[in-house]
């Protein structure tokens, strides 16, 4: 249980740090009306089949499960979410010129819709908003593909090489792209602060990026409802709501918190 001195303390190293890199993941826009995947209330916990959705082997073996894909993509909240008080306050971090990189393993597109500048973000698995082709490479955007759905092809296909289509997005069995894994890490050994926004770090290489942060010296800063494996070497773990407690840290908020545990 983090006491109102330790918070304080927390919010100088924010206050103070020089180049902060920020990792979230689900939880942190759960508040926008976007499920996490293995929560209580998870995508994957509810229906276990979305999980063969998520997996490239499926995907490209069973035209059912590419049907039920571009359904579940014309159906995603991220077209209706809106950023939430989470995502504003690490606006706030950019324009104080701390935040040396936003890496995020979400694919929805809230950080940016909510100000973070473009060449801040490092998706690591991509991006719902575009639509790509497993054969020729073609990218595009996401909704005019399904706007070729919504006028009754259930399984379209690239108008350049009558390949498979589908978002642009890291599946299991896929290639994470090397050279955004590697800016990852790059950056990641480059800060005095890490933040890791609602994520459980159990999805590596990405989460690779910790000790690579610790091993330069960086404090870590942890935000999560559940326990990571990194709660242990971490300098204080924060378990208050994300949309209460990050405008805080950020200085975007007034008020602190009144659920803290560390």
């Amino acid at each position: 249980m983090l006491n109102s001195r330790e918070f304080a303390s927390v919010r100088t190293w924010v206050a103070t740090a020089e180049r902060i890199v920020v990792m979230t993941g689900a939880g942190i826009s759960t508040d926008s009306g976007i499920p996490d995947f293995r929560g209580p209330k998870g995508v994957w916990t509810l229906n276990p089949k979305a999980e063969k959705m998520s997996d490239i082997r499926y995907y490209v073996s069973d035209p059912e499960v590419r049907r039920l894909s571009w359904q579940s993509r014309l159906a995603h909240p991220a077209w209706t979410a809106a950023p939430n008080a989470g995502h504003r306050a690490l606006v706030e971090l950019e324009s104080r010129g701390t935040l040396h990189a936003l890496i995020t393993q979400n694919i929805d597109g809230l950080h940016q819709r909510a100000g973070v500048s473009e060449k801040r973000v490092i998706e690591v698995h991509g991006t719902l908003h575009t639509v790509m082709c497993l054969g020729c490479g073609w990218r595009g955007p996401m909704q005019q593909t399904l706007d070729r759905v919504r006028a009754g092809e259930v399984d379209p296909a690239c108008t350049e090489c009558n390949g498979l289509l589908k978002s642009d997005t890291i599946s299991f069995g896929q290639q994470l792209i090397p050279q955004v894994i590697e800016r990852a890490m790059r950056v990641a050994a480059e800060c005095d602060l890490f933040i890791a926004v609602g994520t459980t770090l159990q999805v590596f290489p990405v989460a690779g990026a910790v000790p690579i942060a610790l091993d330069a010296g960086a404090r870590l800063l942890i935000i999560n409802a559940e326990p990571t494996q990194f709660d242990d070497v971490a300098d204080a773990v924060i378990r208050a709501p994300i949309g209460e407690v990050l405008p805080v840290l950020c200085g975007a908020g007034i008020n602190e918190p009144g659920d803290r545990k560390g």
